[in-house]
């Protein structure tokens, strides 16, 4: 007769319901293992600045975004996908947790994921780790978003074949081939989401003499976004929404039309650094990798992703094939979610630390 051991770190982890977090810049994103993804909130946190009591967090605070009192602030406590305000990234991420758990009564705290940027520093990524464990973490582990947006594409990441990832997200543009469960060459560019709405709120002021805030140029870009035609659209095919702000020269409300095209000229800018960096790792990648992301193409992931013609726009620059894949804006929280549920498999593709040992 043979007996099996008993593995009592593997039982304990199974008693614990642990979580991936997908912490971005504009939105955070929990998968809980066994349940899936059970949560999407705006990484925004409503401060009272007299009594530092945190009033809201997530879409509650994000409603409050340009409508609060002098006394209380609406922030982001990450800024290109790194933390700016420990502490209440800490708050936001007990927050989170806290959620997680709602539907499940348990005495141990959770084995946590949490996806990072590729370029971020050591000092970063310890910072991500602390405000982790603060928050109620068991253990923390890091794994880098282009690697998470690979694996939720279900792309072969531990094959030796080349697969090229762009993930745009809110704060940062991650760029990535990848083989071997590893990171062969990457860029990481502080333009994405954010920036796209600055630069269309620039472009208001500049053209219309509008100001106009996040918000607005937030459902701008999403509505009529666009940064590629094949061929200039016709009048009556050219998108457009109205844009409500303040003149900047009689200092009273006003309303303009603005277009597909305009939003193009806004973002063009940006994009083509975007573009150009894509071509920069094309460069860099090895010859056997590139001819398999020639066959397999060039995926998109991220919130930006979604715009108009950024698809094309790249297979015109690079002669790659390139996709969007499904449910784009989830690929970093999936691709954790997948690591969490195999960790045993995925050990070698997390960020290795001094405090990540592989699981017993």
């Amino acid at each position: 007769m043979t007996f099996k051991t008993f593995n009592i770190n593997k039982y304990f982890s199974n008693l614990s319901q642990d979580i991936a977090i997908d912490l971005g810049t504009a939105n955070c994103l929990v998968y809980v293992r066994g349940r899936g993804i059970i949560l999407s909130e705006p990484s925004v946190v409503a401060l009272n600045k007299k009594t530092g009591q945190v009033l809201a967090i997530g879409r509650e605070a994000e409603k409050m975004v340009g409508r609060t009192p002098g006394h209380i602030v609406a922030i982001r406590p990450l800024v290109n996908g790194v933390i700016s305000d420990f502490e209440v990234t800490e708050q936001m991420l007990r927050y989170l947790i806290e959620r997680a758990k709602e539907d499940k009564f348990t005495f141990l705290k959770p084995r946590v994921i949490v996806g990072i940027p590729s370029g971020v520093t050591e000092v970063e990524k310890k910072a991500v780790r602390d405000a982790t464990k603060s928050a109620g973490a068991r253990e923390v582990f890091l794994i880098e978003e282009p690697m998470a947006s690979a694996i939720g594409a279900r792309m072969p990441v531990q094959d030796p074949s080349g697969n090229f990832v762009v993930d745009i997200g809110g704060g940062t543009t991650e760029v990535a081939v990848i083989s071997l469960g590893g990171i062969v060459v990457s860029k990481s560019l502080r333009i994405a989401g954010d920036k796209f709405n600055n630069d269309i709120i620039q472009f208001a002021q500049e053209k219309y003499k509008l100001l106009i805030g996040v918000r607005t140029a937030e459902k701008i870009k999403i509505n009529i976004g666009a940064v590629y035609f094949e061929k200039e659209p016709l009048k009556q095919d050219n998108k457009t929404m109205p844009m409500r702000g303040r003149n900047l020269v009689t200092g009273l409300p006003e309303e303009v039309i603005i277009s597909q095209t305009d939003v193009k000229k806004a973002l063009e800018r940006s994009i083509n650094q975007i573009v150009s960096e894509i071509k920069n790792t094309i460069e860099m990648t090895p010859p056997e990798l590139l001819a398999d992301i020639m066959k397999k193409g060039i995926a998109l992931c991220g919130g930006g992703a979604q715009l108009r013609g950024l698809d094309k726009m790249i297979v015109k620059e690079t002669n790659i094939p390139t996709y969007i894949i499904e449910d784009p804006m989830t690929a970093v929280a999936r691709g954790a979610g997948m690591v969490l549920e195999n960790l045993d498999d995925f050990h070698d593709v997390l960020v290795e630390t001094e405090e990540l040992q592989p699981p017993k």
